[in-house]
Formats: structure tokens, sequence, C-alpha cells
């Protein structure tokens, strides 16, 4: 009973020493580095990624006003054309002839007219005399105002049957290439209720633009003039530049999700750019360049006081923005005030130096082979045991 009461009071002063070892000692050898980025000048910018599609900026659907059988076509498919340069032309077989009729009408139509203004004539003489009653007379001058009226009826029909003949005539509107060819000789196009298209020209490929859908949550920050860049799949390692020209304000809903327009210009010398092509873009909503900035989460670092060694000491200041320093083991606050921020640097505007090295996070050493990010450092949560302290709970 004797050994036994001893070998107890052995392990109750092993587990008491055991004990203070591992509130202590093992919290000796936790060591702090801290993570530091230095106050430089950086370009800032936020920017919204969205599709869009390549097209001409000026592109012209060329159809006909007249029905008829296309009878030549003089260009095809990526022909340059110069405005007013004859592209294609319909049968005139029935177009002349519609032309030849009204010209017969108006010929008929001025013989009745010259008739009925001699006999008008005539009879305003008699009349003067008292020899025709007043019936009579109206009747002539009746006769002759519907004879000139005629005449000018007949004369719109000539008119129109000429112009008619000119639409069977197809003539480029302006410069560009012929994109798209619809027609082909030979066959019928019909224009009674729809104009038939005939080709597409585009005025200069060399001026294309980007049509992009944005989406209702970022195109309030969408504005002209933005800078933009944007990829195409069939050039993935180019980047082109262009700009944002118009932001449409008409809104399209598909699917429950609403979409806006946005124009951005697309420069082409080198014909890269082809309609059609589905673009990569990012839209550049803010840029600041050349300005002093650090890490936004510089501005969120808080130094841990029960971490600090015997000789190191913190400075604060009172402020709604700071920033930190370690120099002398000194933990030194710095009131500063913020510009602009995309999220992850943000805009120095003064309260500390270019070349200053502010503190950003910290990690933790256990008997320098463990480390722990600054994250898991939570007071209320229990820390792992270093080796040592392993060991001697084995032994």
């Amino acid at each position: 009973m004797k050994n036994k009461k001893v070998w107890m009071g052995i392990g109750a002063i092993v587990v008491v020493a055991l004990i203070v070892w591992l509130t202590s000692g093992g919290k000796k050898e936790e060591k702090a580095s801290f993570e530091t980025a230095k106050v430089e000048r950086q370009n800032i910018h936020t920017s919204i990624t969205a599709t869009g599609t390549i097209e001409p900026v000026t592109s012209v659907t060329v159809g006909t006003q007249v029905s008829g059988i296309v009878a030549k076509l003089y260009v095809d498919y990526n022909s340059i054309v110069k405005k007013g340069q004859v592209i294609a032309e319909l049968d005139k077989t029935n177009l002349t002839s519609e032309l030849n009729t009204a010209k017969a009408n108006l010929t008929s139509a001025q013989s009745t007219l010259n008739y009925q203004h001699a006999n008008f004539q005539r009879y305003q003489k008699l009349y003067d005399k008292g020899l025709v009653s007043a019936d009579d007379y109206e009747n002539a001058k009746l006769n002759y105002e519907k004879a000139r009226e005629t005449v000018k009826s007949s004369q719109q029909s000539v008119n129109k049957a000429q112009t008619n003949l000119g639409y069977a005539t197809i003539t480029s509107p302006i410069d560009g290439v012929v994109l798209s060819k619809s027609v082909e000789e030979g066959q019928t196009v019909a224009a009674s209720f729809n104009t038939p298209e005939l080709f597409t020209i585009a005025q200069d490929l060399t001026d294309m633009r980007v049509i992009a859908d944005i989406d209702e949550a970022d195109i309030g920050g969408v504005a002209e003039g933005q800078r933009v860049t944007f990829t195409v799949d069939a050039f993935p390692d180019d980047r082109f530049e262009g700009a944002v020209t118009q932001v449409r304000q008409q809104a399209t809903t598909s699917s429950n999700v609403v979409t806006y327009e946005v124009v951005i210009s697309a420069p082409n010398k080198d014909l890269k750019l082809k309609p059609g092509l589905t673009a990569n873009v990012t839209i550049f909503t803010m840029e600041k360049n050349d300005v002093l900035a650090v890490p936004s989460k510089a501005l969120r670092f808080i130094p841990n006081e029960a971490l600090l060694q015997a000789d190191q000491k913190i400075e604060d200041v009172d402020a709604p923005q700071k920033v930190w320093t370690l120099k002398d083991n000194v933990f030194k606050a710095h009131k500063v005030e913020t510009g602009t921020s995309n999220g992850t640097l943000t805009e120095i505007v003064s309260g500390i130096s270019e070349g200053d090295e502010v503190l950003v996070d910290f990690t933790l050493n256990n008997n320098g082979d463990e480390e722990q990010d600054a994250k898991a450092r939570n007071p209320f949560m229990p820390r792992p045991r270093n080796n040592r302290n392993n060991q001697q709970k084995k032994q």
C-alpha cells in the first residue's frame, strides 16, 4: 500500500509537469513570419467579360423592286464593287413592252388633246358671238380639260414604265465587297409583297465592329469611350483592341436573362477579322495607370498581440483606413487615404510613401517544421502539438 501511494504521487507530478510543458514550453517555440508588400506604382483596372459577333460597320442588302427573271449576274462572292457599278440585270422583255404601251397611250392622249383643244377654241368663238348655247360651250371645255388630264396621266405611266425598266438593271449603292449572293442566273424573283434580296455588300472590311451582349448586372458600368480587348477563336494568339462606341438602350430578354447590346469598334487593317466571327470581349470599366497602390488585404491586416515577441510592441492609430509596417521591432499603423480599388489592389492617395513595405499577412512556424495558415489561427480553436510534445507523450 505504501509503494502504491508513492507511485501515485510520482504519476501526479509527471502529469502536472506534462501539462505545464504543453501550455508554456511549446508556445515559446512558435514564431511568426510576416509577408510584406512594397508600396509601388501600379495599374489598377476593373473589367467585365462578354461575347459578341463581328460585323461590318456599314452593310447594304441589295434587292429589286420589280419582278422578273435574272438574266445576268456580273459579280460573285468577295467581288469588289464601286458605287453605281452594274452587278446584275433582269430580263427586260416585259418591262420594255410596258414602256412601249405607255408611250403609245401617251401619243394617243396627246392627239386627243390637240383635237379637243382646237374644238374648244371653235366653240369659244361661236359662244362669244352667241351662235352656240352655253351647254355646248361647257361640254367642249370639259372635253378639253379631260384630254389634258389624260395626257398627264399617260405621261406618268410612261415615267413609271421607264423607272421600272431602269430597276431591271441592278447597281451597287456603295463601294465595298460582296458578302453574299442569294440568286443565280435564270432564277425568277417576285417583288409582289417583299423586296427580294439579291446581294449583301459591306462597305469597308477594314473598319469592323463587335455587337456584344452585356448582362444587366454589368451594363451600369459600361460607357462610351472605354477601352476594349477581344479575341476570336480563328486567331487565339492575337489580341485585338477597340473601344465602346454605343450603348443601346433597348433590352433583349431570353430565358429570363436580360442583356443589352453594346457596339465596339474593331479596326481591321490586316483583314483578319471576318463578318460573323464570335468575339470574346473584355471591357475595362475602370482604369488608373501609374498610381501608388498596395494589395487590398494590407488594409485588412491587424497584428496579433498574442504572437508578439518579448521585445516587440504595437503603435496603433485610430483611423478607418490604415496599413501596418514593422521596423525596429515596432508594429506601426499608418493612417492612409485610399482611392479606387479593384478588390485585389487599392490606390493609396496619401499616408505612406512609395517604396515602404507594408504588412500583408503572417504565418506561424512551429519548431521550424510546420507552417500554419493565418486564416487557421483562431484563438478559440486548439492548436496541434509539435513533434517534441508528441514524443514526450509517447514516452
